[in-house]
């Protein structure tokens, strides 16, 4: 198959690659039941030493830049008790944990969740975390311009291998909320 965006030597819809997947995510893909249908999500296979954003389009080509997004954990206080939610905003951004992450979590303060808490809680590797496959109570917060896009380059749960969701499938995660600024250029 080719891949709907980018060059990859290997590229098959997401549900015959649940062997490629970590737990959370072959689950989640096997369970999907959005309006997008689970096989037009698509698993490429790439180098696990590629996996961070800037190495990845250096080797993948500059072009994926505009077409990728990062999946971030961030935890959001409130006295002793705190809120861990996901964050999608296009790679070419960063997310605006203090502002609108914030309020939307109605904490005190927010930040980035420790490496140990990010990849503990989703069963996914630091640098391949993905939205497919979160715990079912996160809220999932997505960057309107992600959900723009026809076709988005995402970590697979996995250091090794990304996914190429279509843009609207983001907004049809579990507990997926859709909102304008989340991404700060």
């Amino acid at each position: 198959m080719r891949a709907p965006i980018g060059h990859f030597e290997h590229a098959a819809p997401a549900p015959d690659r649940l062997d490629e997947l970590v737990g959370p995510v072959a689950d989640a893909v096997r369970a999907w039941r959005g309006a997008t249908p689970a096989e037009r999500i698509v698993h490429v296979d790439t180098n696990p030493d590629w996996a961070d954003t800037a190495t990845f389009v250096e080797h993948y080509g500059k072009e994926l830049l505009d077409l990728s997004a990062n999946c971030v954990v961030v935890a959001g206080r409130r006295g002793a008790e705190t809120t861990l939610a996901a964050c999608v905003v296009p790679s070419a951004t960063r997310v605006d944990v203090n502002g609108v992450v914030r309020r939307r979590l109605g904490a005190r303060k927010a930040s980035f969740a420790p490496v140990e808490t990010a990849t503990g809680a989703t069963g996914m590797e630091y640098g391949g975390i993905t939205p497919v496959g979160l715990p079912a109570d996160w809220p999932v917060f997505v960057d309107a311009a992600v959900v723009a896009l026809p076709y988005v380059l995402v970590g697979s749960g996995l250091r090794r291998g990304k996914l190429l969701v279509p843009g609207p499938a983001f907004a049809e995660l579990p507990n997926a909320v859709v909102l304008e600024g989340l991404g700060l250029s």
